[in-house]
């Protein structure tokens, strides 16, 4: 028997992670878990997924680390919320936060799994895209996941299912979101199904989706590779962010007028767009 081409066993296994952490979650909510990193030129919050915490986020502050980005600050949540919108304007707060101790830069957002949804809604459906112009997300259910289909009913699964309300209404136009969003995901991912539902296909939205070939859900975050690619990303908007002069907050101009740290951002992001 077979579940959107991929095998029971697969599926059930996708399931499994969806669910098989939630009676462990501990009850905090939209608060930050650890201390920020040493300050650097480039605020990045990270928001990790449902089961896993802010423990799966360890291998990306090291990989990230080093060259100028941060300060980095892993944003946590209440796996027990009843809807992500309720997370995604937890983490707005953070993120304005994060732009009042910088002196109001542009923050970007890395976000795994249902980490990555949760920073897609606020960015695009909260206003977020004025101080976010890079979100980042890694095996993110952005079409939902059958998996969801076999999953007990929890609030949060729920919103995974394909056609839901949430996922009805990320769909909807999106015209003037200013944010640029680069979708890494992965073909054996168990947990997304299928898996071209990691993929960001909307007529609104500037996207760059990555394929990652042959790494699965839990991998797909601490993937070599991946982190690469990301510091990559981070290393043009960082150089960006320092040519534009902003140590204080400062906005440049271009072509005699005012253009905050945010633009010079998004304009930088265009760069490393993959074909």
């Amino acid at each position: 028997m077979r579940l959107v081409r991929l095998p029971l066993d697969v599926a059930a296994g996708g399931v499994g992670l969806l669910t098989g952490y939630l009676g462990r979650a501990l009850p905090w909510r939209g608060t930050v878990r650890d201390e920020p990193s040493a300050d650097g030129d480039l605020p990045v919050l990270l928001v990790h997924g449902l089961a896993d915490r802010e423990s799966v986020c360890t291998a990306l502050r090291r990989g990230l680390g080093g060259f100028g980005a941060g300060p980095f600050v892993t944003v946590s949540y209440h796996a027990l919320s009843p809807d992500i919108r309720a997370v995604a304007r937890d983490l707005g707060e953070q993120v304005e936060l994060a732009c009042a101790r910088t002196a109001g830069r542009a923050v970007v957002v890395i976000g795994y799994s249902l980490g990555g949804l949760i920073a897609r809604y606020y960015v695009q459906r909260l206003g977020g895209d004025v101080q976010v112009p890079l979100v980042i997300t890694l095996a993110t259910p952005h079409g939902g996941t059958a998996a969801a289909l076999l999953a007990r009913p929890h609030p949060l699964l729920r919103q995974l299912r394909p056609g839901s309300d949430l996922l009805t209404e990320l769909a909807e136009p999106a015209v003037g979101c200013r944010t640029r969003f680069v979708a890494f995901y992965s073909d054996l991912d168990e947990v997304i199904i299928p898996a071209t539902r990691g993929r960001i296909d909307h007529p609104d939205l500037e996207a760059c989706n990555v394929l990652v070939p042959g790494v699965g859900h839990l991998t797909l975050p601490v993937h070599q590779p991946v982190i690469d690619q990301v510091r990559s990303l981070l290393t043009v908007a960082q150089q960006a962010t320092s040519a534009a002069g902003l140590p204080h907050g400062r906005t440049p101009s271009v072509n005699g007028q005012p253009h905050g740290s945010a633009e010079v951002l998004r304009d930088s992001g265009r760069q490393t767009e993959d074909s």
